[in-house]
């Protein structure tokens, strides 16, 4: 029998002190902050220190207990946030505690820093975040792959986080849903025709049918799975990867292709004049991805073939083509699926809030369909350009 029972203020603050992470005499502070569609978020605060509890619920806050969801994607979340706080320290919150029956997790608390989507559309630069986020993308794919772990170890791991149910919201709200006439689809009437264009485009439906069959059969390496800029915090200095609940093995293109997807999604929602740190941002993220994951291919790999004459090239290109492909994706199903973002969402006037989506949607559809033209961030960037 399930021990599990929703947490209120009141029964977390009980915990934190039953754990010792505060006194039991000690005074403190709770509020529920989660903004997300699947947990609950409590911040607490003492005199000296305060922490992060995070509880899955048994279904998806955005729906209702009509969509019910496993609570073991709070033990992956737990799990990957360990390995990628082994691999990326810098970047990943610290874990003080996790209860499997409680789907509980608490870590460290990063209120000093700002979600980085609610920065960027408040102006907010973030010089760091790039070059922080393209780190974290290569030592985290790179450390749990074959390449590093080798074929046998890297099959074990892979067994422990599979992720059917997450996998099947991915599955359907960002390679499926988009592309037929949903009951999840969410858009303005004013956008209907451009919608009925992607309904009705034969070409772009075959080629999100080849992207959705690498989501469902490559396992090149444990996935963030979410990585967009909601799911980083960040300062001037400082960034920090959250919410992993979605990780699970698969392709090596999907968590870059998300965050620069959401970059792109960003520059539609700024005035020209404030544009160019964003194409910087992505520029530098896959500068840096692939500087980082050239050094950890050379210093440690496993793989008899590692020192064959082009390989790496060829791998890092078929990256390329394939995020800017998931690239895609992400900026059609973020315009007209289920779950949006503020950035465009948030665009006050209606006509300009519109034109913003209608560029969101072609520009998308560009990148998924054209993606094996591509092969700098640059050219990506121009891309963008010419679609605006």
């Amino acid at each position: 029998m399930s021990s599990y029972e929703s947490l209120t203020t009141e029964s977390a603050v009980s915990l934190v002190k039953k754990l010792g992470l505060f006194a039991q005499s000690e005074s403190l502070s709770c509020q529920e902050i989660g903004d997300g569609n699947l947990n609950y978020v409590f911040h607490i605060i003492g005199k000296e220190k305060s922490v992060i509890v995070k509880q899955a619920l048994p279904y998806a806050k955005v729906v209702g207990e009509s969509w019910p969801l496993t609570l073991e994607r709070a033990d992956i979340e737990n799990r990957a946030l360990r390995l990628q706080g082994k691999y990326a320290p810098d970047y990943t919150p610290k874990v003080y505690y996790s209860d499997k029956d409680l789907a509980i997790t608490i870590m460290e608390d990063l209120s000093h820093l700002e979600i980085a989507r609610t920065g960027l559309i408040n102006g907010e630069d973030y010089p760091l975040i790039a070059e922080h986020t393209g780190e974290f993308i290569a030592r985290t794919l790179y450390s749990t792959s074959d390449f590093a772990m080798g074929p046998q170890e890297k099959k074990k791991l892979q067994n422990t986080f599979c992720n059917p149910e997450l996998c099947d919201i991915t599955e359907g709200l960002v390679f499926t849903d988009p592309f037929f006439d949903a009951d999840t689809n969410d858009f303005e009437e004013g956008l209907r025709s451009d919608v009925e264009k992607i309904w009705q485009d034969t070409a772009l439906k075959l080629h999100a049918a080849q992207l959705k069959r690498l989501f469902l059969t490559s396992g090149d390496a444990l996935l963030h799975g979410d990585l967009h800029t909601g799911s980083i915090f960040a300062s001037a200095r400082e960034t920090k990867v959250i919410d992993p609940e979605f990780a699970f093995y698969g392709p090596f293109g999907f968590d870059i292709a998300h965050f620069t997807a959401n970059l792109f999604m960003n520059a539609l929602s700024r005035p020209e004049s404030r544009r160019e740190p964003v194409y910087a941002h992505i520029a530098t993220v896959w500068d840096v991805f692939n500087r980082e994951f050239t050094r950890l291919w050379k210093e440690d790999n496993k793989e008899a073939f590692a020192r064959t004459e082009g390989y790496l090239k060829w791998l890092l290109a078929d990256i390329f083509e394939q995020a800017t492909g998931f690239m895609g994706l992400e900026m059609i199903r973020r315009t007209i699926g289920l779950a949006h973002v503020k950035d465009l969402d948030g665009i006050a006037d209606t006509e300009t809030r519109l034109e913003a989506k209608r560029r969101s949607l072609s520009i998308g559809a560009r990148f998924v369909k054209e993606r094996r033209q591509f092969s700098t961030a640059d050219e990506l960037v121009e891309a963008f350009k010419e679609g605006l």
